[in-house]
């Protein structure tokens, strides 16, 4: 049981966010690659750092549309999942969250090699298992950066951004001075005959494309930045602008203080700080630049860790909170708000990574697997755009669509065919990994179906038979019930609970208590929040009791708070968010604007219930002798479930009537509709007369009524009211209103 369904704490501006991305893409395209790089593509090398740019572009302008529209941790993975369901979310998961971790100790390790440069660190051995300086170094900053990110995402945010200021300061000077002492005439030839011409290029761009994984790291903390529907896109497209510029400027000056055929791997393992000395020995002072830019290699190296870090928690935070992990994971930290659990799970396999050693081969295989999720993360772009769906709404949109996520899918499943077999290798390992996982540990858990699936499988007669098969067949059929419960006044809190509870335990399922605190327009949620004991002094105490009603039956309950500036037409967004399969609510003063209807009368005309509503006018709730008045429809369908519940749970007498024009008819409707819905046994009446008098007539000895919602359409009902409304004012008993979630077309909703 838990009550830590808070949203994380939006603690990020759009300068940490900027240096989030900045920060990882800056360290290993300048302080671990040129040598390598240049090796592979001479002077042209620069050609592959944009390349790696123009596609990380395409890739960052989708990132950006789907951010702005779903700010959840998670990112890439939550897009995928969301869009592509739950079988690609657990690939996408999997791929980013072992690729970043991989990364993360790549990068403490380089940090490690630097420190060791600085300060004498000890080596030891732990059995067969040599660990080296490098290596202690590299403990001793994953160890801290994994305590700076539990600590929390405001304390990361304000360390990156020195990080990256003084980093970028730093190679701003070094440019300068490297360009003062640059022969532009050592990058002649451009394309030389011993990397293979231009067709060295796109080689050399899966190599460096490591470089380039930061900017989709901004979006798994999408959460937790301020005003993400303007900072996330200048974020990441920002990110991807600055650090593809200075590569290119970089790689250009690098060459042209010396040849590129010099700074292979073949001839220094440090070209950047060969070159250093060279631009700033010009100037009397090589020892010091070296120092300088052996110091930015530091920074470089921990801000990509750091970043790293960060976000490989959130993806690990968002899988549990999706159930494709274990739920375990889901908790936030009291104190320091962040998901702390999943921060000290992915430090561990850090920290051992660590101590395996040499991991750039995985390193590298992640990055493959980055580029598995980009390209499914453009896909997952088409898919919402096609599906349409109500509720999203992005403040940034993707320009020239569909031309955009179409070449970011097409170059980033591209790429891959110039990485090594055995990078690719791996990267597949880790595919099948994730294909496992969800086939025997997520399907059975997780509920979420994915907009791609929901979309073919609610258009079978119009789409190929080998995809409906596909939807269905990797379709999750797991996941517990959940009956959500919107409370609002404490006199009624516990028979909402106790009727929720009572529908959850027969269900095997879950109760989540929901108070929704509206504060008014002019009042920010943000302050809301930030004062909600203020507000609403109570609102934790009707939580608290809610959780002790719900235990009473062993029925596991999850509690939270809203702050809204809508009160009525949260409790829908809340359904949607929680993915409830019911909602159980108390009957508002003003009938919600639209008798007989769980909606309100604007919702009525828009939209369908998100799912199965019971709406519950309380006068007392004693399930001993239940009326069930149908007259066919789905809403009496759900009336019937839910009569067969409290019969199961309380021993209950039920009485079914049913009021027709025909005595006989009436009786052979009422057995015929009984026995179809397993109440048979029920006491069974077919009458004849005036529908409202004949239910308040059988209501005089029963303790609750459940009455279907009418099927009456919304005009209809406008003009000359409705049974419904009247039986639930004139019965003396309990009314429980049921209405099922069903797509109806704007005819139906209108004229019924």
């Amino acid at each position: 049981m838990s009550n830590a369904d808070e949203e994380l704490a939006k603690d990020l501006g759009p300068l940490a966010a900027l240096t989030i991305g900045v920060g990882t893409m800056i360290g290993a395209g300048i302080f671990v690659l040129p040598g390598e790089a240049a090796a592979e593509a001479g002077p042209a090398v620069a050609l592959s750092f944009i390349a790696g740019g123009v596609i990380s572009m395409f890739t960052a302008m989708s990132a950006s549309e789907l951010g702005t529209a779903m700010p959840k941790a998670g990112g890439s993975y939550y897009y995928v999942n969301h869009a592509l369901g739950p079988l690609f979310g657990s690939i996408a998961g999997m791929g980013n969250w072992m690729g970043l971790a991989f990364a993360s100790a790549f990068y403490t390790i380089g940090f490690g090699d630097y420190l060791a440069t600085f300060v004498p660190l000890p080596s030891f051995e732990i059995a067969a298992l040599v660990v080296t300086q490098s290596q202690v170094g590299a403990l001793l900053a994953g160890g801290t950066f994994v305590a700076v990110n539990y600590v929390g995402a405001k304390e990361t945010g304000r360390l990156q951004n020195a990080i990256v200021l003084m980093l970028v300061a730093i190679l701003t000077v070094f440019s300068i001075l490297g360009f003062l002492q640059a022969d532009l005439s050592t990058l002649q030839p451009f394309f030389p005959d011993e990397t293979g011409g231009a067709a060295g290029i796109l080689p050399g761009t899966a190599l460096v494309f490591v470089s380039f994984l930061g900017f989709a790291k901004i979006t798994t903390v999408a959460e937790e930045i301020k005003n993400p529907g303007r900072n996330l896109p200048l974020a990441v497209i920002g990110s991807v602008a600055i650090v593809t510029t200075m590569y290119a400027i970089i790689m250009v000056m690098l060459m042209g203080v010396v040849n590129w055929d010099l700074l292979g791997p073949a001839n220094t393992d440090t070209p950047v700080l060969d070159v250093a000395e060279i631009a700033f020995g010009a100037f009397g002072f090589g020892a010091v630049g070296v120092a300088i830019l052996t110091f930015a290699g530091l920074l470089a190296t921990a801000s990509s860790a750091n970043a790293s870090i960060l976000a490989s928690s959130r993806i690990n935070f968002a899988m549990g909170r999706d159930k494709l992990m274990s739920p375990w994971l889901n908790d936030i930290h009291d104190r320091f708000a962040t998901p702390y659990r999943s921060i000290a799970v992915t430090g561990g396999f850090i920290l051992a990574f660590i101590l395996i050693g040499d991991i750039k081969v995985l390193a590298k295989a992640g990055s493959v697997l980055h580029l598995i999720v980009y390209g499914l993360l453009n896909v997952a772009l088409i898919v919402m755009r096609q599906a349409d769906t109500p509720e999203y709404e992005p403040e940034f949109t993707v320009p020239l669509y569909p031309i955009v996520p179409i070449l970011g899918a097409v170059t980033s499943f591209g790429l891959i065919a110039f990485m090594k077999p055995i990078e690719i290798g791996l990267a597949v390992g880790f595919v099948v990994f994730g294909f496992i996982w969800y086939v025997l540990y997520a399907r059975t858990r997780t509920a979420k179906q994915g907009i791609l699936s929901e979309y073919v499988l609610s258009r079978r007669d119009r789409m190929p038979d080998p995809a409906v098969s596909a939807a269905q067949t990797v379709k999750p059929d797991g996941g517990e019930y959940t009956v959500m419960v919107p409370l609002a006044n404490p006199e009624h809190e516990t028979d909402l609970i106790t009727l929720a509870s009572a529908i959850a335990k027969a269900r095997g399922g879950t109760v989540e208590a929901v108070h929704i605190e509206t504060v008014p327009d002019q009042t920010s949620l943000q302050y809301g929040a930030e004062h909600l004991e203020e507000i609403d002094a109570g609102s934790q105490e009707l939580l608290d009791q809610a959780r002790e009603d719900a235990e009473t039956f062993g029925v596991e309950i999850e509690t939270s708070t809203i702050v809204s500036h809508e009160s009525f037409e949260e409790i829908f967004d809340a359904a949607r968010d929680h993915r409830a399969d019911l909602v159980v609510m108390g009957w508002g003063e003003d009938s919600h604007g639209s008798p007989g209807r769980a909606e309100s009368t604007l919702d009525d005309v828009t939209q369908d219930p998100p799912c199965d509503f019971l709406v519950l006018r309380d006068r007392g709730f004693y399930p001993g002798h239940i009326l069930l008045p149908t007259a066919g429809g789905p809403d009496s369908e759900l009336s019937a479930e839910i009569a067969k519940l409290l019969w199961a749970e309380y021993d209950s007498d039920v009485t079914v009537l049913h009021v027709g024009d025909d005595q006989s008819e009436a009786e052979t409707f009422v057995r015929s509709w009984a026995e179809g819905h397993d109440l048979a046994d029920a006491e069974l009446i077919g009458t004849t007369g005036d529908v409202e008098t004949a239910i308040e007539d059988a209501a005089r000895g029963c303790s609750m009524v459940i009455l279907g919602a009418t099927e009456r359409g919304l005009l209809e009902r406008l003009v000359s009211g409705s049974v419904v409304m009247d039986v639930v004012d004139d019965v003396a008993c309990s009314v429980l209103l049921a209405e099922k979630a069903r797509d109806r077309s704007l005819w139906e909703r209108l004229f019924g």
